[in-house]
């Protein structure tokens, strides 16, 4: 097969790429290239070493998908291409993404990742599939199992590969590289560049050309950012508030936790507010159906984690808010980009509490745009807004011949603004909207309470905190346990974001990991069990506090014991008996 000659038009044909998958590219809509992809697929498709940073929502999937399809076109049994994601969703996602372009090649695409069975990925990899996508954790299993074969990979994505340094996925990361052959081809994208990465990238990568096409990676410019002090009681009715006055299409709420998603989806439904929630709960056919619900326009509201909301791309969403602040800013930015897509301009709304707003001004220093403090909405200001969306929406079905024909019939004797005034009236009511009255001018009491604000303190305490709970895992350091494996499976099996995890400790034979109270609840309730390094491993709560191990403590090993009263004995004095 003959490469197809570059075009000079202003679309995807202007690339060196099978017509095959320009066909199918077009077949999805996609005229013009993104800058990501315009500047990044021509040095992939010559098969250099890449680096890509560009925020979320960039287009990145298409910028190395492609390049990537053309390169195995012509299939094999043998693993050819592998892509590294930090997640089940972005595994998923990127894998249907790549079966979309390659819809006219004989290209097999085999996904694998944590809390999967086995079975049906080993009888792929066995029958053999030219492209692999993966989670790190999952990817490393198979190869410690000597079920994935590398010894003749062409090209190795890593994606989001900041992300997977946050998750405490880099030493898996590193393994992968350096089992695969030195002349393979490495493309790495990544909306942020920490030292770690830029280490990586520097020993696993061969003269790599570094595309940028924004002023910064974490560009978020284009998205008006503001945010409103709340009290923590008091965020459902904020939120409440803010989706009825705020005129926006579509709009994506992130809470910390799965609980917390579906509390606050339920309450939203039972005051009115068509919403439906988007967690790891869910499975892959309920996910596509809230998401279609979502791009079909039929659904307003999504109440999503972090990790649920991972390959979420839905052109008309033009809001989004933080119902729980994220803590640090790649998740912030990450979150707030599913808005303002294309070009598009959005709205991001993040709710703070009092001993939050450090980290709001921490936020604005460190991305370096501003971040305007927003006033509750009052019920005039929320009134406002629900007549003209009322409003528009009567202006556009004025072209309904049915209704025009109806209003035709009753022009006889009737009084025709006194019929229109009653319609109107019907339909507010229908809404719970009161268009007579004099609403209250004033945000609500809350938002007018002046509360102290203050920083966090860091955290020294050896025992959790009253919101915090160890869980125990009767698995540990001499069956090869990683801080993260433990990450990657409370992440991928039970959708707890990294945020929600503190302290780690690896013992020979046990682990203990801290969570949030509300996340360890759910898992304790919902996931008795959970996959560890390709084990089932029962989860329970830690009945007391976990020893230290060396690493954490600096190398002091175990506590001296101590008698009734005075210092520590000598280690090698015996006890007097007869005490």
């Amino acid at each position: 097969m003959t490469d197809p000659s570059p075009s000079s038009d202003d679309g995807f044909g202007r690339f060196s790429i099978d017509p095959r998958i320009l066909e199918a590219v077009a077949k999805l809509g996609f005229d013009t290239p993104t800058p990501i992809q315009a500047e990044g697929m021509p040095p992939a498709l010559e098969g250099r070493d890449l680096i890509g940073r560009a925020r979320t929502g960039s287009g990145k999937t298409a910028a190395f998908g492609l390049p990537l399809l053309h390169r195995v076109r012509d299939g094999g049994s043998h693993v050819r291409a592998l892509v590294l994601a930090p997640t089940r969703e972005l595994a998923i996602q990127v894998t249907e993404a790549l079966r979309s372009y390659a819809k006219r090649l004989p290209v097999r695409i085999l996904s694998i990742y944590g809390g999967a069975a086995y079975g049906p990925q080993l009888a792929a990899l066995r029958k053999g599939v030219p492209v692999v996508v993966g989670t790190p954790g999952r990817v490393l299993d198979h190869l410690e199992r000597g079920t994935l074969d590398l010894s003749k990979l062409e090209l190795l994505v890593l994606d989001e590969a900041d992300e997977m340094l946050r998750m405490g996925f880099i030493e898996d990361v590193e393994r992968v590289l350096a089992a695969s052959p030195s002349e393979r081809q490495v493309v790495l994208f990544s909306a942020t560049m920490p030292p770690e990465i830029r280490s990586v990238a520097e020993a696993h990568l061969n003269d790599p050309l570094e595309v940028q096409v924004e002023s910064s990676a974490l560009s978020v410019g284009h998205i008006a950012q503001q945010w409103l002090p709340v009290p923590q009681r008091f965020k459902v009715d904020a939120l409440t508030r803010v989706l009825a006055a705020e005129p926006a299409e579509a709009t994506l709420v992130f809470a910390r936790t799965r609980a917390g998603c579906a509390e606050v989806a339920d309450t939203l439904a039972q005051r009115g507010v068509e919403v439906d929630a988007l967690h790891g709960d869910l499975n892959q056919a309920a996910r596509e159906r809230v998401l279609s619900r979502l791009r079909s326009g039929r659904l307003r509201v999504v109440i999503a984690t972090d990790v649920a909301a991972r390959g979420i791309d839905v052109e008309h969403l033009t809001h989004v808010i933080n119902f729980d602040l994220p803590n640090d800013a790649e998740t912030y930015v990450h979150r707030i980009g599913r808005t303002g897509r294309a070009g598009r301009k959005g709205v991001a709304i993040s709710f703070v509490t009092p001993k939050e707003q450090g980290r709001i001004r921490w936020l604005q220093r460190t991305l370096k745009v501003p971040i305007d403090r927003m006033v509750a909405p009052s019920d005039l200001a929320i009134r406002d807004t629900q007549k003209a969306r009322l409003a528009k929406e009567l202006v556009d079905a004025t072209e309904d011949a049915g209704a025009l024909a109806l209003l035709t019939e009753l022009e006889s004797g009737h009084d025709i603004r006194a019929i229109a005034a009653s319609a109107i009236a019907k339909l507010a009511r229908a809404r719970g909207l009161k268009l007579d009255g004099d609403p209250n001018p004033n945000p609500p009491r809350w938002a007018q309470s002046k509360e102290r604000s203050r920083e966090p303190r860091p955290d020294r305490r050896t025992y959790p905190s009253r919101d915090e709970i160890d869980l125990f895992f009767p698995i540990g350091a001499a069956r090869g346990v990683r801080p993260g494996d433990l990450v990657g499976a409370l992440a991928n099996e039970a959708s707890i974001e990294g945020t929600s995890i503190g302290r780690i400790t690896i013992l020979p034979h046990k682990s203990f990991v801290r969570v949030e109270r509300q996340a360890a609840e759910h898992i304790l309730a919902h996931h008795a069990d959970i996959e560890v390094r390709g084990r089932q491993v029962r989860i329970a709560k830690a009945r007391k506090r976990p020893a230290p191990s060396l690493k954490e403590e600096g190398g002091r090993g175990r506590p001296k014991r101590r008698g009734k009263s005075g210092p520590p004995r000598r280690p090698k004095k015996r006890w007097n008996k007869k005490r």
